[in-house]
């Protein structure tokens, strides 16, 4: 049985550097540290992806391109956050076999 306390850290481990609420609060949770190991690599395409847009600022079609993961980004963080608040533990698309957190 997951505590309400284990599903809110879960559920903040999406909002960027919040992940690592759920590894410093409750470091014995399996299921928040899964999904603060979600929400880091989430958390790390964001800051690539905001990078290459930056940069892509200079090359029309880099940066125009690029934007639209951003919209991706946008649908993989709603996603992740259904999956915590379902409390289940399922991977995001095409990011979520990435493992940071042990």
């Amino acid at each position: 049985m997951i505590s309400s306390k284990e599903k809110a850290l879960a559920i903040l481990a999406y909002f960027g550097p919040l992940f690592l609420l759920a590894v410093l609060l409750a470091p014995e949770s399996h299921f928040a540290k899964y999904h603060a190991n979600q929400g880091l690599v989430l958390f790390l395409s964001e800051v690539v992806v905001s990078a290459i847009i930056w940069i892509g600022r200079y090359i029309p079609l880099i940066g125009w391109t690029f934007q639209l993961l951003n919209i991706f980004i946008v649908i993989l963080f709603f996603l992740g956050l259904s999956h915590a608040i379902r409390e289940a533990e399922e991977p995001l698309p095409f990011i979520g076999g990435i493992e940071i957190l042990k």
